[in-house]
C-alpha cells in the first residue's frame, strides 16, 4: 500500500469509499431498529429508532392525571431519555469498529488536502460525533 515510502493514494481513496459505504449501510440499519426506554415501572414507554428518532409514546392510562400534569411529563421525559440511552449504546456498538478503524485517519485525510468530514471522520478523528477508537 506505499509507493517510494508513500502511501498509495488510489488504494487509501479506495478504502475509505468502501468503509463510507459501510458506514451508510450501517446507519440505514439503525435507522429502522427501534429501542423502548421506560419510566415509572413501564407505565410510561418510549420508542425511538437507532438514529434517536422518536416514533412512539406509550401512557399507561393510571399516569394520565389532569391535576398533576407534572409528574407525566417528568415520566414523559424520563423515558425519552432512558430510550435515547439505549439507542445510544445501540449506535456506539455497531459504528465501534469503524470508528476504531478510522480513528488514526483524519489528520491523515486532511493531511492530503481533503475533507476528512466526506469519509465520516470528524475533526478529531472520530466517527459521527464518537471519539476515536472507541
Amino acid at each position: 500500500m506505499t509507493t517510494g515510502g508513500m502511501p498509495d493514494m488510489g488504494a487509501l481513496l479506495a478504502q475509505a469509499a468502501q468503509m463510507q459505504q459501510q458506514i451508510l449501510e450501517v446507519q440505514a440499519r439503525l435507522a429502522e431498529t427501534k429501542v423502548t426506554g421506560s419510566a415509572g415501572g413501564g407505565a410510561v414507554r418510549a420508542t425511538v429508532t437507532g438514529s434517536l428518532e422518536l416514533v412512539g409514546l406509550d401512557l399507561d392510562p393510571s399516569v394520565v392525571d389532569p391535576t398533576d400534569t407534572e409528574t407525566l411529563a417528568d415520566l414523559i421525559v424520563a423515558a425519552v431519555r432512558d430510550a435515547n440511552r439505549a439507542a445510544q449504546e445501540m449506535q456506539a456498538q455497531a459504528m465501534g469498529p469503524f470508528a476504531a478503524a478510522m480513528g488514526g485517519m483524519g489528520g491523515m485525510v486532511e493531511g492530503m488536502g481533503l475533507d476528512a468530514s466526506s469519509f465520516g471522520l470528524g475533526a478529531s478523528g472520530g466517527l459521527g460525533g464518537l471519539p476515536p477508537g472507541r
